[in-house]
């Protein structure tokens, strides 16, 4: 996969700028939760923790808080919340009885699985607005931007390493 790095492409800055647009459209329209949804609300902070721990079973709160770039205080209270609505528990580390590790429960699962079906099918909503032919450019794109993110994760160093956040993702944890 070809990376352009060669001078300003201005090029790159519009498409990011496109997408930065797109995805904060997208959450402002995924947050308008239709009637008859979940009656829990989950915060965007809660979901990120959701996400991870959907990867990373079994993390403490010292690399959850590493994963996210947020004070431990943050990562405790996220999760005291999300372990009150039965999406996280807690348990004694058999390697360490100090550290605590998270798990996702199944009602947290179950939370996630219909959070997602949900946002699919308002997406789709939005999607079949669009022409077939546009819909399947679309499609090749977000496969590239995906291998791409999945690249840059993939040579990221691992949380924590001691590598100062980028200016655009530090602290999130509101």
């Amino acid at each position: 996969m070809g990376v352009e790095r060669s001078g300003p492409d201005h090029g790159l800055r519009d498409v990011a700028r496109a997408m930065r647009g797109v995805i904060e459209l997208l959450e402002v329209y995924w947050a308008r939760v239709p009637a008859g949804a979940s009656p829990v609300t989950v915060s965007a902070p809660q979901l990120r923790v959701m996400y991870v721990l959907e990867r990373r079973e079994g993390i403490n709160l010292r690399q959850l808080g590493a994963e996210l770039d947020a004070a431990p205080s943050s990562v405790s209270r996220l999760c005291d919340r999300l372990e009150a609505l039965g999406f996280v528990r807690r348990s004694s580390s058999p390697a360490s009885r100090r550290e605590v590790e998270l798990r996702m429960t199944a009602q947290g699962q179950a939370h996630l699985d219909r959070l997602r079906a949900r946002r699919e099918e308002r997406l789709a909503a939005v999607l079949a607005r669009v022409t077939p032919a546009s819909r399947a450019r679309l499609m090749e794109a977000v496969e590239v931007v995906r291998d791409a993110l999945v690249d840059v994760q993939a040579d990221a160093p691992a949380p924590g390493a001691g590598h100062p956040p980028d200016e655009g993702t530090a602290r999130r944890t509101g």
